[in-house]
């Protein structure tokens, strides 16, 4: 529930550069076996914020190219060739 409520927070540029910062911490090495597996799972739920602003972002999308521009041009070309 609380990955949920944090996916409404979280802005996607909010999630990915703090994502940004927990890969390069891992990464840097120096840490515990604890604080490692701590960042990795936070890590993991920035990842799923992300997936979910892009999975909204493609579906808004995907609407907008399959709902309005295509239509409106069809139906202007149709009442034209009946002229």
């Amino acid at each position: 529930m609380a990955a949920r409520t944090e996916e409404s927070t979280l802005g996607y540029e909010q999630a990915r550069d703090e994502l940004i910062e927990v890969v390069r911490r891992l990464e840097a090495g120096g840490t515990t076996l604890e604080e490692s597996l701590a960042l990795w799972e936070r890590g993991e739920e920035l990842a799923k914020v992300c997936r979910h602003w892009l999975e909204g972002a493609r579906a808004r999308l995907d609407a907008a190219l399959s709902g309005g521009g295509d239509g409106d041009r069809e139906t202007d070309d149709t009442a034209d060739s009946d002229d």
